[in-house]
Order: structure tokens, then sequence, then C-alpha cells
């Protein structure tokens, strides 16, 4: 069906709708997650099975990312978008009807199966219709619907798991995809197609080396960095899995016709510094929301819902001053935007550490939650605008596969590492202590084992600070460009 309108600007909300539920869902499940574990996971005393919900769906989302935005390419980002969509809201209703931990894990990964096909479609709608003068402008506002999914997931997910239960963080999303599917349908135009071959050789060394990195990153813990099954061992299988990535590179270096990564992108030196730091942002961000809402939900009492409102300061900063961003770094360099914002990430981060072994009012955490958001503001736009202004249309969904893909596998890797990071702080903390370790995390912490729980999670935050440091260093080093009159 042809779009009703010629303007791009209806076809990006109409997208947004669909992105807007993505993002919330990922919001919604971080404050869910104590909740999913006491319902369906009452006996274990470990997180990382209750972790697999989230990289169940991390992981289904960034493997297929790869191939998915030359599946726009070559059938049409309008089309790829909607069976994605279909395929994300249909998931949805199964995650919440979901009766066994185990189940819930199987529909999350459908859900990103779903969402992968979603994602670089929006990316490469914007990249192939606003002309490069307004593209910064879309590109803002495609960083203020994150901002808002920020305020209203945890919001809503507080909400719904205090009132009707978790189950209702899924089925919400049926009538959002309803409504989202029929808007894509109207108004999204549907853009020329190029022909394109597909490396399957490619998606499933991809696929291996992934899974083998995250496995024995979130399952160190469980099994002591030891022995997993026989003769196997977690660093066997950490191992394993960097070698088959490594070769996956190879293979992609040594593939002539359509390489599931066309490594050619990564020699312009904005995509490559610009790909890295997104990495870097995907696990830093990712990795930041576990132990601050298990810190809020265990160590200080706080229900879903009011844990989720200690977000709002960040969310709303993010909505109100990503448009403004979006305009400026059409006019200015855009490192002058990305270096103060992710550091202001990094050193919000830092905050909340600092909070977490004090005794200060809950209110506190206010503070960090708004820079946070105002550093999030220089940081989402900025770098999707930076990477995929030197794309050749050609090259757009693959351009946006990749960047995706990258900012995918940061988050999978960030939600594996944290859960392992976590584990192991409140292990090292509590030990001596007459109460069992893993069972902070089951329920509200004793009161003699707050200030160590407090430590542990304090600890933990230190992975996604560091993370984020090193993002400022690599965006430091990007081209400079001409600002734009």
């Amino acid at each position: 069906m042809r779009p009703l309108t010629k303007s791009p600007w209806p076809a990006l909300w109409a997208l947004i709708v669909g992105f807007f539920m993505i993002l919330v869902d990922t919001t919604i499940v971080s404050v869910a997650n104590p909740a999913i574990k006491a319902s369906l996971d009452p006996d274990s005393t470990d997180l990382d099975s209750v972790i697999w919900v989230t990289s169940a769906y991390l992981l289904a989302y960034a493997v297929p990312l790869l191939i998915t935005g030359r599946l726009g390419d070559r059938f049409g980002p309008k089309r790829i978008y909607l069976i994605g969509l279909a395929i994300f809201t249909a998931a949805s209703l199964a995650c919440g009807f979901s009766a066994t931990l185990e189940a819930l894990i199987l529909w999350r990964a459908v859900q990103g199966l779903g969402a992968a096909l979603m994602s670089p479609q929006t990316m490469a709608v914007i990249t192939r219709t606003f002309p490069i003068e307004t593209r910064g402008t879309a590109m803002g506002f495609w960083g203020a619907v994150s901002g808002v999914a920020m305020l209203v997931g945890p919001l809503a997910g507080g909400l719904l798991v205090d009132g009707l239960g978790w189950e209702w963080i899924f089925f919400v999303n049926i009538p959002v995809g309803i409504i989202a599917f029929v808007l894509a349908v109207l108004l999204v135009p549907s853009l020329p197609t190029h022909p394109h071959r597909f490396d399957l050789v490619g998606v499933f060394l991809s696929a291996a080396g992934l899974f083998f990195v995250v496995f024995a990153l979130q399952e160190a813990e469980a099994y002591d960095w030891g022995e997993i099954w026989g003769p196997v061992t977690v660093w066997m299988l950490l191992v394993a899995g960097v070698v088959i990535l490594a070769g996956f590179v190879w293979q992609q270096s040594r593939t002539r016709s359509e390489p599931l990564v066309p490594l050619k992108l990564f020699r312009i030196r904005t995509f490559a510094l610009a790909t890295t730091a997104i990495a870097a942002v995907g696990l830093t961000t990712t990795a930041l929301g576990l132990p601050i809402m298990f810190y809020l939900q265990l160590a200080r009492d706080l229900t879903p819902t009011q844990s989720a409102l200690m977000t709002v300061p960040m969310a709303l900063a993010v909505g109100i001053v990503s448009p403004f961003v979006g305009r400026l770094i059409a006019r200015i360099d855009v490192r002058w935007v990305l270096v103060p914002g992710i550091s202001l990430v990094a050193l919000s981060l830092g905050g909340y550490a600092l909070l977490m072994v004090s005794a200060a009012p809950v209110l506190w955490f206010l503070v960090p939650s708004l820079t946070l958001g105002l550093g999030s503001a220089g940081m989402w736009g900025p770098l999707t605008t930076t990477t995929t202004r030197e794309l050749p249309p050609r090259e757009a969904g693959a351009g946006s596969g990749v960047y995706n893909a990258m900012r995918t596998v940061g988050s999978v890797i960030g939600s594996a590492a944290i859960a392992a990071l976590i584990q192991a702080r409140i292990e090292a903390n509590f030990a001596g202590a007459s109460v069992d370790a893993n069972a902070a995390t089951a329920g509200p912490v004793p009161e003699p084992l707050r200030e160590a729980f407090g430590v542990a999670m304090a600890q933990s935050m230190i992975l996604p600070m560091v993370v984020a440091a090193l993002a400022v260093v690599v965006v430091a080093f990007l081209p400079p460009r001409r600002p734009r009159s």
C-alpha cells in the first residue's frame, strides 16, 4: 500500500511507535526482574536464571541484526518491519501466558528475533528519506523517544507489577503492536530495494561465538568458573567463543560477495569509532540498571513503582533535551556534545555508587538520575547520526544492522557480565555472614547485611562506569566535521 503522505516525518512517527515498544519492553523487564524471580524461580538462590530472561532476548536480538539490515535492503524496510512487528507482538502474548521460567525465556528469545527484524529498518528509513540537513533533527527526536521510553517503561512496569502482576508487562504490548502495525501500513513508504546475497556461514559463526561467550560469562559464578559438564569448563567455553568470533572476522574478510559485516565500512574512521563507542554504551546502559533496581527494592524496601519513580528525572531530561541536541549537532562538531555527554554518564554512575555505600536519604538518588539523563541526551542521538552520516544508500541497511548489532552485542555482554559480577561481589562481601549470601537476591535483605549488600552493588557499578570512560576516549578521536550553517 502506498503511504498517505510523501513527507518523511509521518513515516518516522509511525516507525517510532514500534521502536518505542521495543525500548519500553526492555526497561519494563528490568523493573520486574525481582517479581519474575519470586513468581517463577522462587527456589533458586542465584541470579543467572532470571537474568536469562533479559539475556535470551538480547542474544536473539543481537545475532540476526547482522542480516536483518540486509533483509530490509533486499525486500524493503517496510515489509521486514511489519513482519518483525507481528512476531514481536505475538511473542509478547506468549510471554504473558508463560507458566515456567523456561517458557518465558524461550518466548523472550522469539521477541528478540522480532525486535531484530524491526530495529534496523527504522534507522535505514531515516537515512534514506531525510536529507542530511534535517537528519540530525530526526535523530534527535529518535533520541527523545528513548528518553520517553525510559520514563514510561519503569513507571508502567512498576504500576503493572504492583497492580496486576508481572504478566501484564507483556500483555500491554498487544494493543500498542496493533496500532503500530496499522500506522506503518498507512504511513511508511515502500522504498526501492537492492539485491543481496546472505552469508549463512557468517550467521552461524557469529551466533555460536556470541552464545559461548555470553553463556560462559553468565554461568561462571554458578559453576565457580570451573567444570560445567564432563571435561568442559567455563574457561574453555569462553576461549572457544572468542576463537569462533575471531574466525568469524577472518571469514568475513575472505568473503568477496556480500559479507555479513562489510569490513570495508570500518575503513571509514567515523563509522569504526562510532560503532565501537555504541558497543561500549550498550554495555554501560544495560549493566547499570540491575544493581540500581536490586539495591532500591531489596536494600531500601522500595516497591517496583517507587523504584521506577527514581528514574523520572533521567527520562524527563532525555526527552526534553534530546531534540535540542539534535538541532545542535547539525551546527557544531559532534565531539563537543559526545565527550561531555558520555563523561556525565560515567560521573553519574560514580554518584550512584557513592550513595549505595552511604546512609543518604533515598531521594538523593534523584540527583544522579537527572545527570544520567542529561548525559544520555548527549549520547544516543549524536552517536546514531555520526555513525550513519557517511553511509551510501546501498549500504544503509547493512550499516544500520552493524550499528544495532554492535549496540546489542554490548548489551548482551553487559547483561551477562553484570550478573556474574553482582554474584561475585555479594559472595565476597557476605563472607563469614550467618545468612546465605545468595539469599540476598531472593527477597528483602536482612538488616544486618544491608550495608554489605550496598557495598556489593556499588562495586558492581564500577564495570559500567569504566566502560563509559573508555567510550569517552573513543569518541574523542572522532574526525572533526565542518560545522553546517
